[in-house]
């Protein structure tokens, strides 16, 4: 539904965001857009109705439906219909929810793999999400909270690898108040979920809760404040990614039964450097993620040896033999 008169602001940000976001495919290619219903992704199917046609992007609007709330299809079958009367392709997947993970990780896990089979089908180059500057700000309060470093103050990337296919946030630098108001220039009516109100869920503790107590006490812009923050650490995430890639080869060697690291190489590079290596050389290795507290033990192996034994980790074990760390599976 196009606006009638001059352009709303709110429409014009998210459209732009589209734009440059459809800038990298092909003519012809095809997209996938997730389509919930929500005010967020509502706004994000509407700017691509806009937009694809000029990019010469075919986009198939997929609204996944968990069956978890009573009426989720009616939900999802009107989300589809506001996306055909857009001008688009959709269509409505059933996606079963696991156990694993706690509710709100087996529902993204489901709506992702159902939003890739999708794309599969469709032979899509990328598929698109609608994840906002809130969103982020969310997700980076919630690392924060599980202490895990700045790994889990990264938040989520503008672009991302989704089991080998493109997973874009065009969104990303959008505010959840300007998506509304580009449902309501457009006259389009977004879906109020229920489970955005629901406490149980700590996203939503930290949405109704935690964010508004920061922005009353600290003042506006703590949410860019936090989505800036997340940018910077991907920036220097991606710079130690580098150096690791430049580092590795030179200092790792196959083991038996699996792989060792250079103690001097080790010691040689600053702490922050170092702790990366050895998460990566695991993670690589033996597809297991180290603690902090895991990852602090076997550096000691390297910087303060007292002859101290092997260490059990998750998946492998660490000990220190001549000037090497090796690690093994257990």
């Amino acid at each position: 539904m196009e606006t009638r008169g001059p352009l709303a602001p709110a429409v014009a940000e998210i459209r732009l965001a589209v734009r440059q976001a459809l800038a990298g495919l092909p003519a012809g290619a095809a997209v996938v857009a997730g389509l919930s219903g929500g005010a967020d992704s509502l706004a994000l199917t509407a700017a691509l109705a806009f937009e694809a046609p000029r990019a010469a992007v075919r986009v198939i609007a997929v609204t996944v439906d968990h069956g978890l709330q009573s009426g989720s299809d009616a939900v999802a079958a009107r989300a589809a219909d506001q996306a055909r009367a857009l001008g688009l392709e959709a269509l409505v997947v059933p996606a079963a929810v696991g156990a694993a993970g706690g509710p709100e990780a087996a529902a993204r896990d489901a709506r992702y793999r159902a939003l890739r089979e999708a794309a599969d089908a469709a032979e899509a180059s990328a598929i698109l999400v609608a994840h906002t500057l809130d969103d982020q700000a969310e997700t980076v309060l919630l690392g924060l909270a599980r202490g895990s470093g700045a790994a889990s103050l990264q938040g989520m990337a503008p672009s991302a690898d989704l089991h080998g296919m493109p997973l874009l946030r065009p969104l990303l630098g959008v505010r959840r108040g300007t998506t509304r108001a580009a449902c309501e220039a457009q006259g389009l009516t977004p879906w109020e979920d229920p489970h955005n109100e629901d406490s149980r869920f700590r996203r939503v503790r930290v949405r109704a809760a935690v964010l508004p107590v920061l922005e009353e006490e600290l003042g506006p812009g703590v949410a860019e404040a936090l989505a800036r923050t997340a940018e910077q650490l991907r920036e220097d995430a991606d710079a130690f990614a580098e150096m690791i890639d430049e580092t590795i080869e030179d200092i790792v060697e196959p083991a038996e039964a699996g792989i060792s690291v250079s103690i001097a190489a080790l010691a040689a590079n600053p702490a922050a450097l170092r702790n990366r290596i050895i998460r990566h050389v695991v993670a690589s290795e033996f597809h297991q993620s180290l603690s902090r507290a895991h990852t602090l033990e076997v550096a000691r192996l390297v910087t303060d040896w007292a002859g101290q034994g092997p260490i059990d980790l998750p998946g492998c074990r660490a000990r220190r033999v001549g000037g090497r760390i090796e690690f093994t599976a257990r």
